[in-house]
């Protein structure tokens, strides 16, 4: 049978180029809106969720990314803190998730990007937290920040492994994130994205376009359920629960480029 999908090919250094380019374009366009409302004193919450989902958006157009959907998402809107780990093996972890899942998702960023021209400052006026990683007592801080963002009815997305996995496979866990699942009695939501890391492997510049990308969603885990003495078993748990997820075989529940679509609508 004839597939009307394209197909995946390697990028050359033209369309290498224009990717970075228009990556550019569109975060500046973003970051500039999001500082702009907020001298005004504009920017509210549902703002940054669209712009957020938007921009998303647009950057996986740009390297034509066909993404699916699997497993059901909780009502972030129960009252409850919720905190998404997920894999990480691509810069593009970040937008996949944003566009898939709903809420005010807020990813908790290495220090290093709110030194970044224009892109920190929107996103400290955005409410994305950040970790100070190699400063234990800076870091503390910052997680009581975020808990604090957490209790508003922020959704907090983070990455347990702390670094891009090269192929794709699980790395080992930090315990940063599960220290704040504690702190806040959060809901514990794993998300695993397959085939990410063919985009753009980590620490290269090897852009694959039109990849075929599943995000799966698992069963949510409560720590409510268990003690701080539990740490080793609640980690264990969910790289389990991931570890599931990225073994699963590919299953199409919901072609994500029509959700892409509506997003885009209304934020007209």
């Amino acid at each position: 049978m004839l597939s009307l999908l394209p197909a995946s090919r390697h990028a050359n250094l033209a369309r290498r180029a224009g990717v970075a380019l228009g990556t550019v374009v569109v975060t500046l366009y973003f970051c500039l809106l999001v500082m702009g409302r907020a001298v005004l004193g504009r920017l509210r919450r549902e703002h940054v969720d669209r712009y957020t989902r938007v921009w998303s958006a647009a950057l996986l157009r740009l390297v034509g990314l066909r993404l699916t959907v699997q497993g059901d998402c909780p009502d972030f809107s129960d009252g409850r803190r919720y905190l998404i780990l997920c894999t990480h093996s691509s810069h593009y972890d970040i937008p996949v998730s944003f566009v898939a899942l709903p809420g005010s998702i807020r990813m908790l960023a290495k220090s290093e990007l709110f030194r970044i021209p224009f892109l920190g400052r929107a996103m400290r006026m955005a409410e994305f937290p950040f970790v100070a990683r190699h400063n234990p007592q800076q870091a503390r801080r910052d997680l009581e920040l975020a808990r604090q963002m957490m209790e508003s009815g922020i959704v907090l997305w983070a990455a347990p492994e702390g670094t891009r996995s090269p192929d794709g496979r699980l790395q080992p866990f930090k315990k940063g994130c599960f220290h704040l699942a504690f702190d806040t009695d959060a809901v514990i939501v794993p998300v695993a994205i397959r085939g990410i890391h063919q985009v753009l492997p980590a620490r290269t510049w090897r852009l694959n376009l039109n990849q075929s990308v599943q995000l799966a969603i698992g069963a949510p885990i409560d720590t409510c359920r268990y003690s701080r003495d539990d740490m080793a078993a609640l980690m264990d748990d969910t790289r389990q629960t991931m570890q599931q997820l990225l073994s699963e075989g590919e299953t199409r529940v919901e072609t994500q480029p029509f959700e892409v679509e509506m997003i885009e609508n209304r934020a007209k």
